[in-house]
């Protein structure tokens, strides 16, 4: 099968090396695994943090976002049947979706929204779980709430769904920042009640609305940065979500308001093959059928041409930009 790959780690990324094309054995079902025949992927900032920081002793597949058509299934399958078509985010122990043909656990899968193309659905499950997660999971948001959400960093792949998610599913007031004005309106026309500039102080942007304090905040990038002022902005008992990776979070400052640290990491329940991990087949199915209710809807940002090397690195420098919008998807070889 065809497949893009990586052998050194570290390389920058206008070296052909750093991502490259090779041809690699079709991988074979295991009991609870999907053979899927990949139609199309997204990228995620994960694909870059492994290509440059996790060394390599053979080629390395990356790329942790998929849909495809269900070729085969391992022997305890009960979920999924051949021809079935899916989306998934895989498991960061596994080789990834930049190939020809991907496995996934059926507990980790979902049906693919009817009414999406592959490229639209492709840039959905990785963030969805992320966001999902991290807001009824990890924040444990209850339905009917109506406290204050700020989202740093919203205008990215998980921003993109957690602004859906919370705007649609909550009543929760969901407070986005974005830098720039395309971001501003992107985060806006995706749900987000107000837009206040993470490059100025957060306590002054959310002076300006009318804000003083947010029982939840949601810190999607640049967590290192923000810290001190995310310990201001959070009332007492507020709740504060991470994803990205501070070098180091000292979490005595959360002491003195009782405030709570929860880490999101849509891998643990497949790295740890923890007893709830068909809970992210819960969730997935949740995603479709709220996207083809019309509830949600794609967060594609840019369609990079078909998967292959080339349009990979394209995609891997935009990611390393920090300029990216919503998904980059890539679709057939």
């Amino acid at each position: 099968m065809k497949a893009i790959v990586y052998s050194q780690n570290g390389l920058p990324i206008n070296d052909p090396q750093s991502l490259y094309d090779t041809t690699l054995p079709t991988p074979q079902p295991g009991a609870h695994d999907l053979l899927v025949k990949i139609a199309a992927i997204a990228v995620n900032p994960v694909d870059t943090k492994v290509r440059n920081g996790a060394p390599t002793a053979q080629p390395r597949i990356v790329g942790w976002d998929a849909v495809g058509t269900v070729e085969a299934v391992g022997e305890k399958v009960t979920l999924f049947k051949p021809g079935d078509d899916v989306f998934y985010a895989g498991a960061i122990d596994r080789p990834g979706s930049y190939a020809e043909y991907g496995l996934v656990d059926e507990r980790i899968a979902g049906h693919k929204p009817a009414s999406l193309s592959n490229a639209d659905a492709a840039a959905l499950p990785l963030t969805s779980l992320t966001a999902w997660e991290l807001l009824f999971d990890r924040l444990e948001v209850k339905e009917g709430e109506n406290e204050a959400l700020l989202i740093i960093g919203a205008g990215g792949g998980v921003g993109s769904i957690l602004t859906q998610l919370a705007s649609k599913l909550t009543g929760l007031r969901v407070i986005a920042t974005a830098s720039r004005p395309e971001t501003a309106d992107w985060v806006r026309d995706l749900g987000a009640h107000d837009v206040i500039d993470h490059t100025k102080p957060l306590t002054e942007g959310l002076r300006e609305i009318g804000v003083s304090s947010v029982r939840y905040v949601a810190s999607l990038t640049h967590t290192d940065k923000h810290y001190q002022q995310i310990v201001e902005v959070l009332a007492p008992q507020g709740r504060l979500a991470v994803i990205d990776d501070p070098e180091t979070l000292d979490a005595m400052p959360l002491k003195r308001k009782a405030i709570s640290l929860h880490w999101e990491l849509m891998f643990t329940r497949s790295l740890f093959q923890t007893p709830d991990m068909a809970r992210q087949n819960e969730i997935l199915e949740n995603v479709r059928r709220l996207i083809d209710d019309g509830t949600l809807r794609t967060t594609k940002g840019e369609h990079y041409g078909t998967i292959n090397a080339e349009n990979l690195r394209r995609a891997h420098a935009l990611i390393e930009s920090n300029r990216a919008r919503g998904k980059i998807v890539l679709e057939g070889f």
